[in-house]
C-alpha cells in the first residue's frame, strides 16, 4: 500500500499537472468505487476548478471550489496521466477529464480496494476517512510526539501503524524509522527512555524526508502519475532484505511477524527490551 512518501509524491505530481485546469467530468465504471457519493455529486463537479491537491495521511484531497474529491488508493490504486486516444484497460475504474486540455486523469486499481469519495469542502477534515486521523510525522513537533508516547502500552511497530497515533506511516517506512533508532520493534512504547523517545523522532523524519525526495519505494504496483518508478527501495536498510547482511553491522536482518504484518530488524542493531 502507497505510505506518506508515496501518496505526497503522487500529490505533487498531480498539483503540477491538474491544478488550475477546470473539470469538464468525472466518469466512474466501478460503482463499489465511490463511498457516500452519488452520480449527482460528481455531476457538480462540472466546470469546477482544481485550485489544489494536498495529502492527509494516506488520503489525496482534490480542492474543487465548494466541493473535494478524497481518493484512498489502498493497495494497487494508481494514477495516470494519459493523452488523447491512449488504450484503456478493465482495470481503469475512473477518468477525469478537463475543459480544452487533450489529456486525461485515469483512476486504476486492478484489486479494487481504492475508494473515491466527494464531498462538500468544509466537511472534509471532520469525515469519518479524515477526522480520525492522527498528526502528520513531518508536522508534529518533538515534545508532541514525545507526549504522544508517553503512556502507551503498545508494541512500537503496532503503534507506529496506527492511523489514529501518527497519520501516513505504514510497513515500509515504520520498519525503516525503527531501524534508524535503533529500537526493535516489540518494544513497548511504555518503556522507551526520553533519549529513545526523541532518536525516533528523528529518525522518523529524517527516513520520510529522504523518502519523499526519493520519489517514494516502487516495489510492486506504485508508480508516480507519469509511470516513473520511486528510488528508495534502492535504499531500503532492513525492509524486504531478510537474511542478508545489515548495512550497519553485518548480521543477517530477520523477518517476524507483528500484527500480521512482515516486520523486518536485525537482531544486533536493534535489541529487544521487553
Amino acid at each position: 500500500m502507497p505510505e506518506l512518501p508515496e501518496v505526497e509524491t503522487i500529490a505533487a505530481g498531480l498539483r503540477s499537472r491538474v491544478v488550475g485546469l477546470v473539470i469538464r467530468r468525472v466518469d466512474v465504471s466501478l460503482p463499489k468505487l465511490l463511498r457516500a457519493t452519488t452520480a449527482a455529486d460528481l455531476e457538480s463537479l462540472a466546470g469546477a476548478a482544481v485550485t489544489g491537491v494536498r495529502r492527509r495521511g494516506k488520503i489525496l484531497i482534490f480542492e474543487c471550489g465548494p466541493r473535494n474529491l478524497l481518493f484512498h488508493l489502498k493497495m494497487t490504486g494508481r494514477f495516470l496521466w494519459v493523452g488523447p486516444g491512449a488504450p484503456s484497460d478493465a482495470h481503469t475504474h475512473l477518468v477525469m477529464t478537463f475543459a480544452g486540455v487533450p489529456g486525461e486523469l485515469r483512476f486504476r486499481d486492478v484489486r479494487k480496494f481504492g475508494f473515491c469519495r466527494c464531498l462538500a469542502a468544509e466537511a472534509v477534515d471532520a469525515c469519518p476517512e479524515v477526522g480520525p486521523l492522527g498528526p502528520e510525522p513531518l508536522e508534529i513537533s518533538r515534545k508532541a510526539f514525545e507526549d504522544r508516547l508517553r503512556g502507551r502500552r503498545g508494541r512500537l511497530k503496532s503503534l507506529l501503524l496506527n492511523q489514529e497515533f501518527l497519520a501516513g506511516i505504514g510497513n515500509i517506512y515504520a520498519d525503516e524509522m525503527l531501524f534508524a533508532a535503533r529500537l526493535h520493534p516489540l518494544a513497548p512504547a511504555l518503556r522507551l527512555k526520553p533519549a529513545e523517545r526523541r532518536r525516533l523522532w528523528v529518525a522518523m523524519r529524517a527516513v520520510l524526508r529522504r523518502a519523499v525526495a526519493a520519489g517514494g519505494s516502487s516495489i510492486r504496483d506504485y508508480r508516480g502519475l507519469e509511470g516513473e518508478f520511486g528510488d528508495f527501495q534502492t535504499r531500503h536498510r532492513v525492509y524486504g532484505r531478510a537474511g542478508r547482511p545489515c548495512r550497519r553491522c553485518g548480521a543477517a536482518v530477520r523477518r517476524t511477524a507483528v500484527g500480521g504484518r512482515s516486520t523486518f530488524f536485525c537482531p544486533r542493531c536493534q535489541r529487544t527490551r521487553l
